[in-house]
């Protein structure tokens, strides 16, 4: 009560206070601000006339904020999102995109969830920026040991959206920050660095920074996904994209060197190949070639010899019926043979003493030129060749009668 209340010090302290006084002056008031007004008998004040007027003045203004608290309830929820609406706290309803409706606060509650939204996380760095275009590395969250001891550098983003808004509602561990996106973001992010630690732990450091980079965001997509169903989030994972793959920069240099002796050494190895694929081919065909070759000279020297034993039977068998015979025809083939290759003939003439010698190297080896090259000799030699063919009648006249001499 106030101090400057008329009844002030008419009233006991110890008493306690009047309830229809204070209904009294409440409603005074409320009409006061609509601008009615009752004259107060007592000291021509205005005042309430009676309980009626009490009524008829605070009624509307809690209709009025009945209906305004009623309205409160109303929401829509957009395309592609989902409405979870609590009473005290407990979840009775999931509703679908649409104007909705819901008891108001306090006694119900709704949060709407966009579940086809694409959220981006970045492991490893972090854009600077609106336009995004800067990069602040987070080496804490890239640097990554392999299989083979060696340690790199590893920049991935990860997107994802919602497929269970109650469980990623319910079964996320912070709330309030998931209200707001970010408990969801931690939780990806943490799952993401396990994923991702665990398959390159398991792979070679070449593997992991040249042909194994999209099959590592693959199988990293796959796990992600594993853990997050496992710990019912409620979180589906589109798509995991590999930014940057590099040693750490302290040893880049010596990184860069090895590299390129990696690739010396690949390239001396596709040389030698390259020479062997030459090489190889012409050993192996030489090597057939030879092994023909030889079978051919076996085949040939067999036939040979098979051919002599045979001729040398038949002449055997001839042998033995006329010897005399057989040993002249041998003879004069062997000299047959032997004279071929000679240039040089000695005729023996019985009737004189003499030897006649004749030219007749130079006679065949004229006869021999002459029907090659009888167009080109030239018409001065036509009277030299009188003598030369007069010379050839004798010598077979000489041949002649030493065949007759020699018959019995």
């Amino acid at each position: 009560m106030a101090s400057n209340d008329p009844g002030w010090g008419n009233r006991n302290n110890d008493g306690p206070p009047d309830l229809d006084e204070i209904l009294r002056r409440f409603s005074r008031k409320l009409n006061g601000l609509f601008g009615k007004r009752v004259p107060d008998s007592s000291g021509g004040r205005d005042r309430p006339t009676g309980p009626e007027l009490n009524a008829f003045g605070v009624l509307p203004v809690i209709g009025l904020i009945a209906i305004v608290w009623l309205g409160t309830g109303f929401y829509i929820v957009d395309q592609g999102s989902r409405g979870v609406v609590l009473r005290f706290g407990k979840h009775v309803e999931t509703t679908m995109p649409g104007p909705r409706w819901h008891i108001p606060y306090p006694i119900e509650g709704v949060t709407v969830v966009n579940m086809e939204q694409v959220r981006t996380i970045e492991v490893g760095y972090r854009t600077l920026g609106e336009a995004g275009t800067g990069r602040n590395k987070e080496l804490r969250e890239s640097l990554m040991l392999t299989d083979d001891e060696n340690i790199i550098d590893l920049q991935f983003a990860v997107q994802y959206n919602l497929k269970s808004v109650e469980d990623f509602t319910f079964n996320n561990r912070y709330n309030e920050s998931v209200a707001r996106g970010m408990g969801e973001m931690d939780s990806v992010r943490g799952v993401a660095e396990t994923a991702i630690r665990e398959i390159v732990g398991r792979s070679k450091m070449d593997f992991a920074l040249y042909e194994g980079r999209a099959e590592i965001a693959v199988r990293a997509k796959k796990l992600m996904q594993e853990i997050l169903d496992r710990y019912q989030t409620g979180i589906s994972i589109v798509s995991v994209t590999m930014q940057n793959a590099q040693p750490p920069e302290q040893v880049q240099a010596a990184f860069d060197d090895a590299v390129k002796a990696g690739q010396d050494l690949e390239r001396q190895k596709n040389e030698g190949q390259a020479y062997a694929n030459d090489v190889i081919p012409k050993a192996r065909g030489g090597a057939a070639r030879l092994m023909e070759e030889a079978s051919g000279y076996k085949q040939r020297v067999i036939n040979e010899a098979q051919g002599n034993a045979s001729r040398f039977s038949q002449i055997l068998a001839q042998y033995e019926k006329a010897p005399e015979v057989t040993r002249q025809r041998l003879f004069l083939e062997a000299q047959e043979q032997i004279l071929s290759s000679v240039s040089k003939v000695v005729v023996d003439q019985k009737q004189g003493n003499s030897l006649l010698y004749l030219p007749l190297d130079k006679l065949i080896s004229g006869t021999a030129i002459s029907p090659a090259g009888s167009a080109q000799v030239p018409a001065t030699t036509a009277p030299t060749q009188q003598p030369t063919d007069a010379d050839t009648q004798r010598s077979r006249e000489a041949f002649r009668s030493r065949d007759r001499e020699s018959r019995p």
